[in-house]
C-alpha cells in the first residue's frame, strides 16, 4: 500500500526539512539525471497565490489542447495529487511503484521525504512527453529540492510575505533573498506586485544574474471591470472561477508567463477563446471554494453556505478577508484550526472583525496543531469573543447552525484542515 512506502520514506531522514541541494542532486544523479530530459519547465515560488497561479497556468495550456505536467504540494486528500503527468493525476498503485523504484535506487541514504518524492516526479515527468512541466517549490527556492533544473523556459514570483521564518529568516529581504534563488542567468521572470524590501531584493539579485523580469504593474496587470470582466492588456476575458478579487492578479500573472513563453517561442500563442476557457475551467480546491455537496454540507439548514480556505498565514488572511467583506447579506462564522508554529496573531488581525461566532478544532493527525482549547483562546485573545472549542468539525456545524437565521460558515486556518474536511466531505 502506498501508506507503507510514504512511511518508510518519512524515516530516512531525522528532520521533515532540511533545506539542501545536495542530497537530491545525488539521488537524480543515480536515477540518471531526469531533471535534464524534461519538457521545458515553468518553477514557481513565493508565498502566497502559487498554487493558484500554477493551477490557472494549467488550465490555460490545456484550453489551447497543450499537455502539461505539474508536481506541487502539499496534498489535500490524496498524496498522488502531487505529481499530475499529462493533465492525469497519477493513481496511487502508480506513484507506489514510482516511488518504489526511487527508494530502491537511493538504497537506504539519508534523504528528506520531499526529495525523495520530488526526484519521484521527475522520473515521471522525463518519462512521458509533454509541452510543458510547471513545478511549485515546496519552501523558500535556493535550497529547495525542485531548484535543480540548471535552464527553465521561465520563472514565476508569486507575492513574498513573512512565513517559514524557521527556514528562510526572519526579515523580509531574508526570505525574499531564498525565493529569489529561482532566477537563473538569462532566464526571463514574471513578478507579481511586492512589497518594497521585497522587491528591491528581486531586482538586485536578477540584475546580478541578467535574467529579464516583467513587472506586475509597469509591465503587466489582471484587472477587475466593473462587470466582473478580467482586463489584461487589450484583452477582456471572463472573470475567473476561482472565487475573490486577488484571482484577477493571479490570472494576470498566469497569462502574462503564457505570453512570455509564446514570445520565445517556447509554447504557440494561444487566442482569446482558448485564455477564455482557461481561466473559466480553473479548479484549485481549499481556496475560496464553496463547498456545494456532500455529508457536511447535508449538515446545514436551507440558505446556509459551506466555504473552506486553507491560508494559513497573514498575507492570506488578507486576501480572504478582502473577499469575506463583501458578504454583507448574512453573517459569517467560522470553523478554524492552525498549527502551532504559524502567526495567529497576524491571521486574526484582519479576519476576527468579520466573524459572528468562532469554533476552533484540533487538525487531526497533525502532532503540531494547536488543540482546540488553545486555538479557541487565541481566538477569544486576538478579537472573536465568542470563540469556544469543538471536538471536530462535525461538532462545530451543529453548534454553528443553531444559531438563528440564514448564515455563512468557512472552514479555515490550516491547508492540513482543508485536507481532512476534503476527505470527510467526500
Amino acid at each position: 500500500m502506498i501508506d507503507a512506502i510514504l512511511d518508510r520514506l518519512t524515516r530516512l531522514h531525522p528532520k521533515v526539512i532540511d533545506l539542501s541541494l545536495t542530497r537530491v542532486l545525488a539521488l537524480l544523479d543515480k536515477l540518471g539525471r531526469p531533471q535534464e530530459h524534461l519538457p521545458p519547465v515553468v518553477h514557481v515560488a513565493g508565498t502566497n497565490g502559487k498554487g493558484s497561479t500554477v493551477a490557472t497556468l494549467r488550465a490555460l495550456a490545456e484550453a489551447a489542447g497543450l499537455t502539461v505536467h505539474v508536481y506541487t504540494s502539499p496534498h489535500l486528500v490524496r498524496f498522488a495529487e502531487r505529481v499530475r503527468v499529462s493533465g492525469r493525476i497519477l493513481s496511487d498503485s502508480e506513484m507506489e511503484a514510482l516511488l518504489e523504484e526511487v527508494e530502491r535506487v537511493n538504497g537506504g541514504e539519508p534523504i528528506t521525504f520531499f526529495e525523495v518524492t520530488t526526484a519521484a516526479a521527475f522520473l515521471a515527468f522525463a518519462r512521458t512527453p509533454a509541452d510543458l512541466v510547471i513545478l511549485e517549490t515546496g519552501l523558500g527556492g535556493r535550497l529547495d529540492a525542485t531548484n535543480v533544473v540548471a535552464r527553465p523556459a521561465l520563472t514565476i514570483i508569486t507575492p513574498i510575505a513573512m512565513d517559514h521564518e524557521a527556514f528562510l529568516g526572519s526579515t523580509l529581504p531574508a526570505i525574499a533573498g531564498e525565493k529569489a534563488g529561482i532566477l537563473k542567468a538569462g532566464v526571463p521572470c514574471v513578478v507579481a506586485e511586492q512589497l518594497p524590501e521585497a522587491r528591491t531584493m528581486l531586482a538586485a539579485r536578477a540584475a546580478e544574474l541578467g535574467a529579464p523580469v516583467l513587472w506586475e504593474g509597469p509591465d503587466f496587470m489582471g484587472r477587475k471591470a466593473e462587470d466582473d470582466a478580467l482586463l489584461f492588456g487589450g484583452l477582456r476575458l471572463p472573470a475567473p472561477a476561482l472565487a475573490g478579487d486577488f484571482q484577477y492578479r493571479n490570472t494576470g500573472l498566469a497569462l502574462a508567463a503564457m505570453d512570455r513563453l509564446a514570445r520565445d517561442g517556447v509554447l504557440p500563442r494561444v487566442g482569446a477563446e482558448a485564455l477564455a476557457k482557461g481561466i473559466t475551467s480553473v479548479q484549485w480546491p481549499a481556496r475560496l471554494q464553496r463547498l456545494t455537496h456532500g455529508p457536511l454540507v447535508d449538515m446545514l439548514p436551507a440558505g446556509w453556505e459551506l466555504w473552506l480556505d486553507g491560508g494559513h498565514n497573514p498575507h492570506a488572511a488578507k486576501a480572504i478577508a478582502a473577499h469575506a467583506a463583501t458578504w454583507r447579506d448574512r453573517p459569517l462564522h467560522a470553523v478554524f484550526g492552525m498549527l502551532s508554529n504559524k502567526d495567529v496573531a497576524g491571521y486574526f488581525a484582519p479576519l476576527a472583525p468579520l466573524f459572528a461566532s468562532l469554533r476552533a478544532v484540533a487538525i487531526p493527525g497533525e502532532a503540531n496543531t494547536l488543540s482546540a482549547e488553545d486555538a479557541a483562546a487565541a481566538a477569544r485573545a486576538h478579537g472573536c469573543p465568542d470563540a469556544e472549542p469543538a471536538a471536530g468539525v462535525d461538532a462545530a456545524l451543529r453548534e454553528l447552525t443553531a444559531k438563528p437565521s440564514p448564515a455563512r460558515v468557512l472552514i479555515c486556518g490550516s491547508l492540513y484542515l482543508a485536507g481532512v474536511v476534503l476527505a470527510e466531505n467526500g
